[in-house]
């Protein structure tokens, strides 16, 4: 039995790619495999296995501050609730709730280990509790997460199967280090 949907793809289809930078979004059917690289942003997969329709966010900050002056701005995927909003909205649009949605979230992490404020709470570490606060907050299920830690990561999600591939890569700390790799690059 044929289990791709209708004029989507089949096994014989290439993989569309897609690479979000920071502040994107991308909401697609199961010809898209998305990747981006995270630092201390986050990003959120969401995925409705029914449909094999998915989302994925890379945002910067958790929210935005308190409109200046009353103005409504427009929604801006670089933060996370807003990102959120927005996967949402397209994601009904192509008939998927929340609650349909399996949810993966992947990054927050600490591109300066060395440099600690005390008593500030990190910016990757707010990324990655507002993340879980919005899920929780849409009722939507989390199947996995890769957060924190030190350095960046490389995300890659396919949203023909749900699958999700995280690889953390550690900040170089040592100069000896970091003169080997601009040396290799030359």
């Amino acid at each position: 039995m044929n289990n791709f949907p209708a004029g989507l793809t089949t096994p014989a289809t290439k993989l569309i790619d897609v690479c979000l930078q920071p502040g994107e979004y991308f909401v697609g059917h199961a010809i898209y495999r998305i990747r981006t690289v995270l630092g201390s942003c986050v990003s959120m997969t969401l995925w409705c296995p029914l449909q094999r329709i998915g989302a994925m966010s890379h945002f910067m900050l958790a929210s935005r501050g308190p409109a200046v002056g009353g103005f409504r701005l427009a929604r801006d995927a670089k933060y996370g609730d807003e990102s959120m909003a927005l996967m949402l909205e397209e994601l009904g649009r192509l008939s998927v709730q929340a609650s349909q949605c399996q949810a993966k979230i992947f990054g927050g992490g600490d591109m300066f280990p060395g440099y600690k404020q005390s008593g500030a709470l990190e910016v990757g570490r707010r990324n990655g509790e507002a993340a879980r606060s919005l899920l929780r907050a849409h009722g939507i299920a989390l199947s996995s997460e890769s957060l924190f830690g030190a350095g960046h990561r490389q995300i890659v999600f396919d949203i023909g199967s749900g699958d999700v591939w995280s690889r953390q890569v550690p900040p170089i700390t040592d100069a000896a280090e970091t003169e080997e790799t601009e040396e290799s690059l030359e």
